[in-house]
C-alpha cells in the first residue's frame, strides 16, 4: 500500500471511529469520481451526487424519496394565467458557504439566481465558455429556447419570463444544472484568473461545505451550521471512493463504510441474510439502452437498427447480469411511470429474421464497437459483461463487435462526438419524474450532441415531444408522449435493454436514509444511531 493510500485509509478508519463515538461522521464507499463538482457542467449521477446533493440548493427542491417538488431558495412562486412569468420570492438571509480563498461579503439574493443561469444561457456572460461554451444539460432541456429574459424584480424576487408555456419547469428547476452559485465568488475567481475554481472548489449554500477532495480516493465534506434548514445531523461526510462493488461490500462488512451502492446482483440475498446489514430497495425509476450513432453508416438505417434489435437476447442479459433484479425494457420510459405506452410490443429476439433484415439492407460483414461504461450504475450493473452477450448475440447475425471502455469522464465527454462509431451502452435515472426528461433529454433535437447519444434528431418525434412541454393537461400530455414512444420504436435508435430495482446496502445504526426515486443519494436527514 502506497503513502497516499495509507494517508486515505487512515483518514477513512479514523472517520468511522470518530463516528461511532460521536454518531457525528457517516462515510459512504461511492462506486466512482465525480468528474468535477459543477452539477451545470454534466450529466453523471456520481458527480450529482458529489456537488448537488450535498454543497448546493436550487429554488425548488425533491422532497427526500418522492417526486414531490417543495420551495427550497424560492419560499414561494407564482405562474401567470398564460403560463409564460414565473416569479419567483426568494427566500432571505441564506449564507454562502466560505474557503480558503474566498468568504461571502452578502447572503444569497436574486443575483446569484440570474448569474447562476445566464453563465449557461449567454454568450456575453463571462462565465459562459469557462467550460468551453458546453452547457450538456440546460441544452438538452430546451432552455435557450424557452427562456426568453430572466428579471431582477428587486433584491429578493426574479421573474423569468418564457417564450411559450413548459408544463414541467417548476420541477426542472428543482434538478442539478439549476443548482445556484454565488455571483460573488465567481466574480472574484475571474479577477484572481482562476475561473476554474467554481468547478474545484466549489461554494454553495446546501446542508454541507466542501472540505477536500483526493482524485479516485476520497471526498471530504463538513456539516454547514448556518444552513438556513435546520443543520444536518451529520457532522462530517466522507466518500470513500470505492469503484468495485465487492470491495464496496467488503468495506460494509467490515464496518469500514455505513453505506454503499450498487451492490452485485449476486451479493443480494446473502447481503438481506446478513444481521449486520439492512438492503433497502425501490423499484427504479430508470432505463439502460444500447444507442446506435445514428448519424453513422449503416446505423442511419432503421431497418439496419432494428435488425440488431432483434439479435438482441435481452432474457439472457437479464438472466446473467441483473440476475433477478431488473425487467426487460421494451419503451424509453420506465413502466412506474405516467404516459408510459403499454399497448407498445417489443422486438422480438429472432437472429435469423435479423440476418435477413441486414442482408436484404445491404450489410454484410459489419464491424463495429459496442461502448461498455467502466462503472456500476442502477440502470447496467455490469456493463463489460453486458457488452460480451451483446457481442456474442450479433456474432450470430455475422457483426464482428470490438468492445472499447474508458475512465467515466473521458467515456462520457467521448460518448457525444458524433462521428463516434458503433454504439453505446448508457442509460438514465429520472430526474424529475416527468417523461419530457427521458423523451426530450435523451432523444430530442436539442440533445443532439450533448444529452442524445444516439444523435438522432427525427422531425415528427421531435414535434410531440415539444408540443407536450405546452400542455397543462396530464392526460393529453401522457397521449402525446405514448405517440412519441411509437414512433420510436419503429425507428429504434436505441436497444432498450432493461430497468431495474435499485438496492441500497447500509448498516443497521443508519436511520432516516431514503431510497431517492430520482436516483440520487442524500444524506441531509440522515443520522447515526450510537
Amino acid at each position: 500500500m502506497d503513502f497516499a493510500r495509507r494517508l486515505t485509509a487512515g483518514l477513512l478508519f479514523a472517520a468511522l471511529a470518530a463516528g461511532s463515538a460521536s454518531a457525528q461522521t457517516l462515510v459512504y464507499c461511492s462506486e466512482g469520481s465525480p468528474e468535477g463538482f459543477d452539477p451545470a457542467l454534466y450529466t453523471s449521477g456520481t458527480t450529482f451526487d458529489a456537488s448537488e446533493h450535498t454543497i448546493y440548493d436550487k429554488l425548488t427542491l425533491f422532497e427526500t424519496g418522492t417526486t414531490n417538488v417543495i420551495p427550497g431558495l424560492a419560499e414561494s412562486w407564482e405562474v401567470s394565467e398564460d403560463g409564460l412569468e414565473y416569479t419567483f420570492k426568494l427566500r432571505q438571509g441564506v449564507k454562502f458557504h466560505s474557503n480558503d480563498m474566498f468568504t461571502p461579503s452578502r447572503d444569497f439574493n436574486a443575483d446569484d439566481v440570474i448569474f447562476s443561469f445566464e453563465r449557461q444561457w449567454k454568450d456575453d456572460n463571462s462565465y459562459h465558455e469557462v467550460s468551453g461554451g458546453t452547457w450538456e444539460y440546460f441544452d438538452g432541456m430546451s432552455m435557450p429556447d424557452l427562456l426568453s429574459s430572466i428579471e431582477k424584480v428587486d433584491d429578493y424576487t426574479v421573474k423569468f419570463v418564457l417564450n411559450r408555456p413548459e408544463a414541467p419547469f417548476v420541477a426542472n428547476l428543482a434538478m442539478g444544472f439549476a443548482s445556484i452559485m454565488s455571483k460573488e465568488y465567481a466574480d472574484a475567481m475571474i479577477e484572481a484568473g482562476t475561473p476554474e475554481m467554481l468547478n474545484q472548489q466549489p461554494i454553495g449554500t446546501g446542508p454541507f461545505s466542501f472540505v477536500a477532495y483526493q482524485k479516485d480516493a476520497v471526498i471530504r465534506y463538513a456539516r454547514n451550521d448556518e444552513y438556513w434548514r435546520d443543520p444536518a445531523d451529520i457532522e462530517n461526510l466522507v466518500f470513500a471512493i470505492t469503484p468495485d462493488a465487492s470491495v464496496r461490500y467488503q468495506k460494509l462488512t467490515a464496518g469500514e463504510c455505513h453505506i454503499m451502492p450498487y451492490p452485485n446482483p449476486a451479493d443480494i440475498e446473502a447481503m438481506k441474510a446478513d444481521e449486520n446489514i439492512v438492503v433497502a430497495e425501490q423499484e427504479g425509476l430508470n432505463v439502460g439502452y444500447l444507442a446506435y450513432n445514428t448519424t453513422q453508416e449503416p446505423f442511419d438505417d432503421p431497418k439496419v437498427r432494428k435488425a440488431l434489435n432483434m439479435a438482441i437476447d435481452k432474457q439472457a442479459i437479464i438472466d446473467v447480469v441483473f440476475q433477478g433484479s431488473g425487467q426487460i425494457a421494451k419503451n424509453p420510459i420506465p413502466p412506474t411511470m405516467w404516459g408510459y405506452a403499454e399497448g407498445i410490443e417489443d422486438d422480438p429476439y429472432d437472429p435469423e429474421a435479423a440476418k435477413a433484415m441486414l442482408e436484404e439492407a445491404g450489410v454484410t460483414d459489419l464491424s463495429m464497437k459496442v461502448w461498455a461504461m467502466p462503472v456500476q450504475r442502477p440502470y447496467n450493473p455490469n456493463a463489460r459483461r453486458m457488452a460480451e452477450l451483446i457481442q456474442e448475440d450479433f456474432s450470430q447475425v455475422g457483426v464482428d463487435v470490438e468492445i472499447v471502455s474508458y475512465e467515466w469522464g473521458e467515456y462520457l465527454s467521448r460518448s457525444r462526438e458524433l462521428d463516434r462509431d458503433g454504439a453505446i451502452l448508457l442509460g438514465w435515472t429520472g430526474d424529475n419524474g416527468d417523461p419530457d426528461n427521458f423523451l426530450a433529454v435523451l432523444l430530442g433535437c436539442d440533445g443532439v450532441e450533448n444529452s442524445n447519444r444516439a444523435q438522432w434528431c427525427y422531425e415528427p418525434f421531435d414535434e410531440l415531444i415539444q408540443k407536450a412541454k405546452t400542455v397543462s393537461d396530464q392526460e393529453e400530455r401522457a397521449k402525446l408522449y405514448q405517440q412519441a414512444q411509437e414512433i420510436f420504436k419503429e425507428q429504434a435508435p436505441w436497444a432498450t435493454i432493461a430497468h431495474s430495482v435499485v438496492y441500497m446496502p447500509m448498516r443497521p445504526e443508519v436511520q432516516g436514509y431514503k431510497v431517492h426515486p430520482l436516483g440520487g443519494h442524500i444524506f441531509y436527514g440522515v443520522s447515526i444511531e450510537q
